[in-house]
């Protein structure tokens, strides 16, 4: 089923998913029982076996498949495109090849082996819509975008896509704007180890921005994020330094207590 036909049946899917997320706590960890969303953030092995190699036998190997309607294929040439790796950058070349993935495998299973492909592609047009591409078909569309990172987050379990549902719903972009909503998804994804979503969350408690104040379990969120975040993702270390100096000697012990306890759970 192509995309603009899943449309409405997204919009009605998310709708019912939204009353079925679990309850969450304001410090984003679960109330009760929580139906376990798969975790497919990361890329299967094959993806990461396809070595970068800008050579004219490899883009025509990944061409070939991905004209047989390989997935892991299309998403490597999608994110080429996007990248501009290996060849002339070209968003809208990547927009149709990630457009492809979800078009023939938007009803897959979210336990199947190109599962996180299928996901992240969703993702990666979600991140299209939000502003268009520049001169072409693809125009801004908030709405689009949401329903987009909404599709991946509920039915997929994809951390990126809860994180940036939980931003538009933040901020009321391509919806009324929803704090409940947002620090739900927010959450969610935080607690998969989404490192952008454990700063966003760990900012909002340590500030009591649209939070209770939980300064201790705020600094707990931007320190992992911290040291998940990468070189460039500078708001994250300002943040966290912010946090840290401001924080009292009571407020640091607690979050390194809290802190332990989190990498204890992962590993049990």
């Amino acid at each position: 089923m192509r995309i603009f036909e899943r449309t409405i049946l997204v919009a009605c899917f998310v709708g019912a998913a939204a009353v079925a997320v679990p309850v969450f706590a304001f410090d984003g960890a679960p109330v009760g029982s929580d139906a376990t969303l798969p975790v497919v953030t990361a890329l299967p092995g094959a993806v990461a076996s396809l070595k970068k190699n800008s050579s004219d036998t490899t883009l025509t190997a990944l061409q070939y498949a991905a004209e047989g309607g390989h997935p892991i294929a299309q998403w490597k040439l999608g994110r080429m495109y996007a990248d501009g790796n290996g060849v002339a950058q070209d968003d809208l070349r990547a927009f149709e090849y990630f457009s492809r993935i979800a078009n023939a495998h938007a009803e897959d299973s979210p336990s199947a082996p190109q599962a996180a492909v299928v996901a992240n592609a969703f993702v990666a047009l979600g991140r299209y819509y939000l502003d268009g591409i520049p001169n072409s078909k693809v125009k801004a569309d908030t709405e689009r975008a949401r329903e987009m990172f909404s599709y991946a987050a509920s039915y997929f379990g994809n951390a990126d896509a809860q994180y940036d549902l939980a931003r538009l719903y933040l901020k009321g972009i391509g919806a009324p704007r929803d704090t409940k909503y947002g620090v739900r998804w927010l959450g969610l994804a935080a607690q998969k180890g989404q490192h952008q979503a454990q700063a966003l969350l760990g900012q909002m408690l340590f500030n009591g921005e649209q939070l209770p104040r939980q300064m201790a379990r705020g600094l707990m969120w931007l320190t992992l994020a911290r040291d998940n975040a990468t070189p460039d993702e500078v708001w994250i270390k300002e943040s966290y330094n912010r946090a840290i100096n401001k924080a009292s000697e009571d407020d640091r012990a607690m979050a390194l207590q809290m802190l332990e306890h989190w990498v204890q759970g992962r590993k049990d």
